[in-house]
């Protein structure tokens, strides 16, 4: 057996970045910005109103003053004309300050009488004026590798950018193995069961930015895996559930040896996890997940992501382990990695009480993973132990 962190630099080998593609800004959302984006346009791109009142010049701007009104600018339509001394201009939140205005009088500090207006008293210091640029100038950048949110793309639209650069999405076939399996919504005989782990492992690749692709599940012959491996062909990474261990019927290691599989490993010294296999077949990375599904999705979120971020372009720096106190004790840890699954709390964390690797509902309850080092003492409540966040 090799450690975890042996086990995630192998897998991490057996992929690089994708290519680029360009898509419309539109159908940009949650991908992966590629390129830096450069703004084609400052933002604000001339000087604005920030509310609705009246453009006069500084030196206009004394309490009580008297002032003519010579036009308007609203959003969208500019005042031509120039604010001289003794003038001001109605301006509306948007508009272009007109020239030889330098502040705005808010409405509410001024008082309209047909074409003049009276200044208060009392006058607001703030000028009421965005400047040209305020927000970002042309040549400023959004900074790749990002996963574009809402507010990139508001953002990259407003910087003129109608096209963007992002990473292709990696294709990955995912095969759940087994006879005892059978689809949500059919009839299992007595001794079957239904798949799950293929479900939480496609919304997790896709929550990714991953193009999952869930395909029929293959029986315990070598005829239905082999069948398997070829409909997953042209993806860039093949992730079968189930079958890598030593049993009579786990045949995925062999069929995926006689196919031509590179291994790079078998068996991980982690639990739970421990029957896990990587490798490259037909020029795709496979990943051999154990069959259990809380060791499926815990090996998912610990090997199957790093991969797909990879092959996204976005960094994959090992998982950053936070520390809290333990509310509860824990006993010594043994041969292996144990990532347990726990409950954080504003008091701390505390592993649950089941840790067997076919429990979902302790992993749906579960919001963070407790890891354990190979033999581990026993823990009392009060100690600091490491965890990732699930």
């Amino acid at each position: 057996m090799i450690s975890v962190a042996e086990a995630r630099a192998k897998t991490m080998a057996l992929v690089a970045p994708k290519s680029i593609e360009i898509v419309p800004l539109i159908e940009a959302s949650g991908r992966v910005l590629a390129k830096d984006a450069i703004a084609k346009r400052a933002q604000p791109p001339f000087a604005a109103s920030a509310m609705d009142g009246y453009a006069v010049r500084s030196e206009d701007a004394q309490p009580g003053a008297v002032l003519t009104v010579i036009g308007e600018a609203a959003a969208g339509h500019a005042f031509e004309g120039v604010v001289a001394a003794g003038q001001a201009a109605r301006i509306f939140t948007g508009a272009p300050m007109p020239d030889g205005a330098t502040r705005v009088i808010i409405q509410e500090d001024a008082t309209t009488d047909g074409t003049s207006i009276t200044l208060s008293k009392d006058l607001e210091d703030n000028h009421f004026v965005r400047p040209a640029g305020g927000d970002f100038t042309v040549g400023d950048r959004l900074t790749a590798p990002r996963v574009l949110s809402p507010a990139d793309l508001a953002l990259l639209a407003s910087m003129n950018i109608a096209e963007v650069p992002v990473s292709c999405k990696p294709n990955v076939a995912i095969i759940a193995t087994g006879d005892e399996l059978v689809m949500p919504g059919d009839t299992p005989a007595d001794d079957q069961i239904i798949a799950s782990n293929c479900f939480g492992l496609h919304a997790m690749i896709a929550a990714a930015g991953g193009h999952p692709r869930l395909l029929p599940i293959a029986r315990d012959t070598e005829s239905s895996l082999r069948m398997a491996f070829e409909m997953a062909q042209g993806c860039d990474l093949i992730v079968t559930i189930g079958g890598a261990s030593v049993g009579d019927h786990d045949l995925v290691g062999h069929v995926a040896g006689d196919l031509g599989l590179e291994r790079a490993f078998y068996k991980i010294a982690m639990r739970p996890g421990k029957p896990l296999m990587a490798g490259k077949l037909a020029g795709a990375a496979m990943l051999g997940l154990p069959g259990n599904p809380v060791s499926a999705m815990v090996c998912g979120q610990l090997f199957m992501l790093p991969i797909i971020h990879k092959m996204l372009g976005r960094p994959t720096r090992d998982p950053v382990m936070q520390r809290a106190t333990l509310t509860s004790p824990l006993s010594a840890n043994g041969p292996r990695e144990h990532y347990m699954r726990a409950r954080l709390t504003a008091d701390g964390i505390g592993a649950f009480d089941r840790q067997d690797s076919s429990l979902l509902t302790v992993l749906a309850d579960a919001n963070a993973l407790i890891v354990r080092p190979i033999d581990d003492p026993a823990r009392a409540v009060g100690d600091e132990v490491s965890y990732l966040p699930i």
